[in-house]
């Protein structure tokens, strides 16, 4: 089919750094403020240059985090071109070392490029939270999920501006965005299997994906990172289908892993970021019924006109029937938050069977007092902080080599690198909030009766400060 189907591969250019000066010269190409010059080849520009794809630049990257770490106003659209440029510079450096061996031609480097490009564009409003936060509150057992609306909203976009691309290609590429899902189909054995391990890995969690956001995400926030990933695209290597790291860089991919912890836990779960997001869900499940959000899920010629652009489209709307939401939002603008009262840490040996608390389980704890809690008065988050594999050592399933003269891979046992790395792999905290500042000292109270009568100790660090439970609004 066209300029892109396997009898042009020769023809095809090679957008990286590592590209012939005279191809790169008349390439169009944008400066991206992590990587650098982005070249962008013509077969992208295709999909970038639509209205579906630049739907990316009202997509922040981080949700509401810019309201508590300012800076963090970038967008899906530049760590999706970011993702880009890392996934084919990967692909070709893989070229460049094994590509005779592994038959790695342009054509595979086209694919992997366009999967990185368009591996989010099926994220909704406020990226995660949208997904994991608003859906499930007003579609029961719902099932959806940003990888596979990429896909499909991948297939309208060919359709409907008449792109010209190869079957096979386009059918490799959105195997590659679901290959570290649970609708992924691969098979292990499959013909140049680790060719879907760049831009979403299932295997192991190694992928450009996480390189460009964890750099991007740090640089955004203002917070530093010694996390330096040329370290691992530089000695990078396939053995038996698989990505497989020299042992010396053992330590370089723990970094990766706590890098991404340590960002969970200072920006994507703080306390604030998510009484923001319990804010902005609340007034999105209020404004559903009228505004009909979760109606557009399933069909990306309405999906696609869906955005952060939201809460201002509540926010200024007449309508009476968005008056609850529209309060709700007016309390974010005014920082009328809900109020963080206090959180714990799960204790270790309680972490195997640890079930998610509820509001109702506070209300429960709650003694007889004068003030009488209900459900609605309390919102409740289980922060889940992990390496990437739950309660599983990440680095198990990665395999390593000795030296560029070695061709068998291994798994590295923990023990034999440092005794200081962690032995635990994931912490569980659960948070409580009051959605009214006079209800702080209630909540707080119940809260700890919760704690006693589960754990039989209170596990908070302290007690809920005296000044917050005397706060009104």
């Amino acid at each position: 089919m066209g300029a892109y189907c396997d009898e042009n591969l020769s023809s095809l250019p090679v957008f990286s750094s590592g590209a012939p000066a005279n191809e790169l010269r008349f390439s169009k190409h944008v400066y991206d403020n992590v990587h650098g010059n982005i070249y962008l080849d013509p077969l992208c520009l295709k999909f970038i240059d639509t209205e579906q794809f630049q739907r990316l630049r009202e997509l922040k990257q981080l949700g509401v985090t810019n309201m508590v770490y300012p800076g963090a106003v970038h967008s899906r659209f530049e760590h999706s071109l970011g993702v880009y440029w890392l996934a084919g510079e990967t692909a070709q450096r893989l070229k460049n070392f094994q590509g005779m061996e592994l038959g790695i031609d342009n054509y595979d480097l086209q694919t992997v490029r366009l999967a990185g490009l368009l591996h989010d564009i099926g994220h909704g409003p406020f990226s995660h939270m949208f997904e994991r936060e608003f859906l499930p509150k007003v579609i029961s057992d719902c099932q959806w999920s940003h990888e596979l609306m990429s896909v499909n909203m991948i297939d309208h976009m060919v359709d409907t501006h008449h792109i010209d691309i190869d079957a096979q290609m386009l059918k490799r590429v959105k195997d590659m965005i679901l290959a570290s899902t649970e609708f992924s189909q691969l098979k292990g054995n499959a013909e140049k299997r680790f060719l879907y391990d760049i831009v979403a890995n299932g295997r192991n969690g190694i992928d450009v994906d996480k390189f460009d956001y964890l750099v991007r995400d740090s640089r955004a926030c203002g917070l530093g990172s010694n996390f330096q990933f040329q370290r691992l695209t530089e000695t990078m290597r396939v053995l038996d289908n698989e990505i497989c790291f020299r042992a010396k860089e053992y330590l370089s991919v723990h970094k990766l892993f706590a890098t991404r912890a340590d960002l969970y836990r200072t920006v994507y779960t703080h306390s604030k970021v998510k009484a923001i997001e319990l804010m902005i869900v609340d007034a999105m499940v209020k404004a559903n019924n009228h505004l009909e959000i979760s109606s557009m899920i399933n069909d990306p010629s309405e999906y696609w006109k869906l955005d952060d652009t939201i809460l201002k489209t509540i926010e200024i709307a007449p309508d009476p029937e968005l008056a609850e939401a529209k309060e709700l939002i007016l309390r974010v603008r005014r920082r009328q938050l809900y109020q963080f009262c206090n959180e714990y840490a799960v204790p270790k040996d309680k972490i195997d069977h640890f079930k998610a608390v509820t509001p109702q389980d506070i209300i429960c704890s709650q003694k007889h007092t004068s003030l009488t809690l209900k459900e609605e008065d309390i919102a409740v988050t289980n922060v889940k902080i992990d390496l990437a594999r739950g309660r599983e050592n990440p680095l198990e399933c990665i395999n390593f080599y000795k030296d560029y003269d070695s061709a068998e891979k291994f798994v590295i046992p923990e023990d034999r690198v440092s005794h200081l790395l962690p032995t635990t792999y994931q912490d569980m905290i659960v948070r409580v909030y009051a959605k009214k500042p006079e209800l702080v000292e209630a909540v707080s109270e119940a809260f700890e009766n919760f704690q006693m009568r589960t754990y039989g100790i209170k596990a908070q660090v302290h007690a809920t400060p005296e000044k917050k439970k005397r706060r009104v609004m």
